[in-house]
């Protein structure tokens, strides 16, 4: 463990039960943003292929259109693992 480490652990320590949640939540929070830069960063990486495969950009209605249907398919799959529709 990094001498960085160990201080954290020890003021996270010191904290009431309700800060450390705090942290925990700022934590995930911080996580989340990474793992969507990174899925940004990879998309954008695939640009130049697409443009040299000569398939045309999405229009901005599109894009909002994935980005429905996405979300609406991550939604009726984590309301399914909620419901237990999912398990024998």
């Amino acid at each position: 463990m990094s001498p960085t480490e160990q201080v954290l652990i020890e003021k996270i320590r010191t904290l009431s039960p309700q800060q450390v949640a705090e942290v925990e939540n700022f934590v995930e929070f911080l996580a989340a943003k990474a793992a969507r830069r990174a899925a940004l960063d990879r998309l954008l990486a695939i640009v130049p292929a697409l443009e040299a495969a000569g398939v045309e950009p999405m229009s901005d209605e599109e894009i909002a259109a994935e980005v429905k249907a996405a979300r609406a398919e991550r939604r009726a799959r984590d309301q399914a693992k909620g419901s237990g529709a999912d398990r024998p």
